[in-house]
């Protein structure tokens, strides 16, 4: 697609100059005599490129400026000032104009300057193309679910979006999605067209995670023949995702903690401190109250992390998002391997629903992959799926042996909640606290489970 170029300026031999230059580059041009018109044919034409004189016959020309990025925040603007006029062109510099030039101009500068502003363009669309593809990828919308619990999760992810927060605090356990979340916090914000860097903090020796940090300087130490930026340096105006933050050594926390302090940092082996801007997204599947409390986590780190804290519910506390997760991979794996499953059959739908998920959200994609991967049908069978959830022994045959068969996890925490029920006395507030989970997290299970508080059994 050739690129366009709309000129407003109220001289018409300079339009029609500039019309010629420009189309004898191969650029298709449209001309405007005054702002009002040159507005009019922004909103029309969607030009890539604007040469725009500051001084026009009905209005200013950042006025005009003001309403095009309003318009099309991607078009490039070229501003035309007077001579010595610097004030005029600092100004439309912070309205987002990409150059100016002063009159008298040479019409190569302004050819030039029209090249580089295209090529910006470009750029500046297919920025724009993989960030909403990213914002496709990574909005509310996949992280699936209608309960309570994940609902409250993604009224925190927008707040957190439309704030100006810079440290958000992740928990939930292993699997639960923390990494979709921060994703989703990086991509539908402002800084979603900077960069977004991952870190797991369990992967790396002390030195190293300080060094993958804040990078260093050459001749830091034996190996450091140049230097080398770190993460934190990479992503400035980005996003910095510490995933398995309770992992970092107490050293490496100090230095996380000045920086956070400060905002600047030294790269290992140098003496100037280096200022960014960035958003800093910790995750953990620990729990840092106690992490504090036996001194392997900072404290004053702790509560400078957590300005904003989302936590994660584990999949078995969010009743029937389980089906709509599992129609969701079965769908998803389903077209990805050629198959035809097309829903789950109701006795692996009441599995689903009994069975811990002690791996969460992780363990049930992988089970659905497997599933979809190596059985054939239209729905989803209970033969289908592994031992370990059906609760049978598998004989040396490798069949099922029925008269070995234990009882289900279900069936289990079924039993274990009624006593508890029991020796609370019905109790669900303090039955909640002796099984470690919320008192809805109780309730939901109690109907899950099809429990008879009445009768202290499970219903069949």
């Amino acid at each position: 697609m050739r690129t366009s170029v709309l000129v407003v300026d109220d001289e018409l031999l300079i339009r029609k100059s500039l019309a010629k230059v420009m189309r004898a580059r191969g650029y298709t041009v449209e001309l405007a005599s005054t702002g009002a018109e040159g507005l009019e044919k922004a909103s029309e034409v969607r030009p890539n490129v604007m040469i725009l004189d500051m001084r026009l016959p009905d209005t200013d020309g950042l006025s005009v400026l003001r309403r095009v990025r309003e318009i099309d925040p991607l078009l490039q603007v070229i501003v035309i000032t007077a001579f010595g006029d610097v004030q005029t062109a600092v100004e439309a510099m912070k309205l987002g104009a990409c150059d100016f030039l002063r009159k008298p101009y040479e019409m190569d500068d302004i050819a030039l300057a029209v090249d580089s502003a295209s090529r910006t363009f470009r750029q500046a669309t297919e920025l724009d193309a993989f960030r909403r593809q990213a914002w496709k990828q990574y909005t509310g919308e996949e992280i699936i679910g209608e309960s309570e619990p994940i609902s409250r999760v993604r009224d925190l992810i927008e707040k957190v979006v439309r704030s100006q927060a810079t440290s958000v605090l992740i928990t939930g356990e292993s699997g639960t999605g923390k990494e979709l979340v921060a994703r989703a916090i990086h991509y539908r914000g402002d800084r979603g067209q900077a960069p977004l860097m991952e870190v797991n903090c369990s992967s790396f020796h002390e030195n190293l995670l300080e060094n993958e940090l804040f990078g260093h300087e050459k001749g830091a130490y034996t190996d450091a023949g140049e230097v080398k930026k770190g993460l934190v340096e990479l992503c400035d105006g980005g996003t910095l995702f510490l995933d398995e933050v309770a992992d970092m050594s107490l050293p490496t926390q100090a230095k996380l903690l000045r920086f956070i302090d400060h905002r600047s940092f030294k790269r290992v082996g140098g003496a100037t401190d280096i200022g960014v801007d960035i958003r800093i997204v910790a995750a953990t599947n620990k729990d840092l109250d106690v992490e504090v409390r036996s001194g392997r986590f900072r404290s004053d780190l702790y509560f400078r992390l957590k300005v904003v804290s989302i936590h994660l519910p584990p999949l078995r506390e969010r009743g029937d998002d389980i089906l709509l997760l599992a129609r969701h991979f079965l769908a998803e794996f389903s077209r990805k391997f050629g198959k035809h499953f097309e829903d789950l059959a109701p006795a692996a739908c009441g599995l689903f629903l009994a069975y811990l998920w002690p791996g969460n959200v992780r363990e049930l994609r992988n089970l659905i992959e497997r599933v979809a991967l190596l059985e054939e049908g239209e729905r989803l069978e209970l033969e289908h799926l592994p031992p370990e959830l059906t609760g049978h022994r598998v004989t040396n045959a490798g069949g099922p042996d029925e008269s070995l068969a234990l009882p289900t996890l279900a069936q289990m925490e079924a039993e274990h909640i009624n006593e508890v029920l029991r020796l609370t006395a019905g109790n669900k507030s303090r039955a909640a606290r002796i099984l470690g989970i919320s008192r809805q997290g109780l309730i939901e299970k109690i109907r899950r489970l099809r429990i008879d508080e009445g009768v202290g059994r499970q219903v069949s």
